[in-house]
């Protein structure tokens, strides 16, 4: 864990160092119709980047199915790549190194809002007819005396990542809200994940911090990393829109447009059944453990986080 008031010229480090990783891993462009009926011009592989949300081990125990989905329907390789930081998930969807990215709310409108020409293909939601939101918590170890976001001044408070919707935007709105400078009025710790904010409050390495409610309520208690209890939720935002996966503007346009259509149609859970990539319900993990699986979403449902930035004038609204 590092501490750090990270600035521009660190963020645009971590993204250099991320797109370097990701560097080379990209599809390669096939001149032959690849098996499965793909097109003549689409890539022999996809590179799919992954937020560092949580550990690899669950990510990628949360992609299996969504993997062998897009496989099966596309007749291409899909591999992941699991990015350093949110900033060289954007760097390398910008530079052509991704051909499909999970992004958060927040990393999502950074990307676009400087010029990277990507397209949303879909959210994960619980229910086919459900909004895709969900909410950042504050939270506190229970020995620290906190008890109100309030209280988070002066205390040594964990964020996930500069570009994290829950883990840091929301967070320093939360902060400003009740007259808490996020940079100067407290000693900030960026850890780069979710979990990790959260175990790292609960063994106290940190006071108070910060993550995703799904995260506080179920991964982490039901992985047995954490015991229920070992925080305490003390802060909750506004309901964020549901974290995008999208895909990359380079693609050829009968590949994202197929693309488009197996995350409305395949990637969730009744439909996984009906085609044999899972078992059961109880048996068909789906990213961030929605319940359903995707659903199409549209760039305009990420206008609250623009919103947002002009409330923050953070830094790192700008990639």
């Amino acid at each position: 864990m590092i501490s750090t008031r990270m600035k521009r010229a660190s963020l645009a480090a971590a993204a250099a160092a991320g797109l370097i990783a990701l560097a080379g891993c990209a599809g390669t462009s096939a001149d032959e119709t690849a098996d499965g009926g793909a097109g003549a011009d689409w890539p022999e592989t996809l590179t799919y980047a992954i937020i560092p949300a949580e550990s690899s081990s669950t990510i990628a125990q949360q992609q299996d199915k969504v993997i062998a989905a897009l496989e099966s329907e596309l007749g291409l390789e899909v591999e992941i790549q699991e990015a350093t930081s949110y900033a060289s998930v954007i760097e390398a969807l910008r530079a052509g190194q991704a051909d499909i990215a999970g992004l958060g709310p927040f990393s999502y409108a950074v990307a676009v809002d400087s010029g990277v020409e990507i397209t949303p293909l879909g959210a994960v939601v619980d229910a086919p007819d459900q909004e895709p939101g969900y909410v950042s918590y504050g939270i506190a170890n229970p020995d620290s005396g906190i008890e109100s976001i309030e209280d988070f001044a002066g205390k040594k408070v964990c964020f996930v990542d500069p570009t994290s919707t829950s883990g840091f935007l929301f967070p320093s709105a939360g902060l400003l809200e009740v007259g808490i400078d996020p940079e100067e009025g407290v000693e900030q710790v960026m850890v780069g994940s979710h979990d990790g904010s959260a175990l790292s409050v609960a063994d106290g390495t940190c006071d108070a911090g910060f993550a995703y409610d799904a995260m506080v309520d179920e991964t982490l208690v039901e992985s047995g990393q954490m015991e229920d209890g070992a925080v305490d939720v003390v802060w909750e935002s506004e309901v964020i829109p549901g974290s995008p996966y999208v895909s990359n503007d380079a693609l050829p346009q009968d590949l994202q447009d197929e693309l488009a259509r197996i995350f409305a149609e395949d990637l969730n859970v009744p439909a996984l059944i009906e085609a044999g990539i899972c078992d059961s319900a109880e048996d068909c993990p789906v990213p961030e453990e929605a319940e359903y699986g995707f659903i199409p979403v549209e760039d305009s449902l990420y206008d609250g986080i623009r919103a947002v930035c002009e409330v923050t004038k953070s830094e790192s609204c700008v990639a």
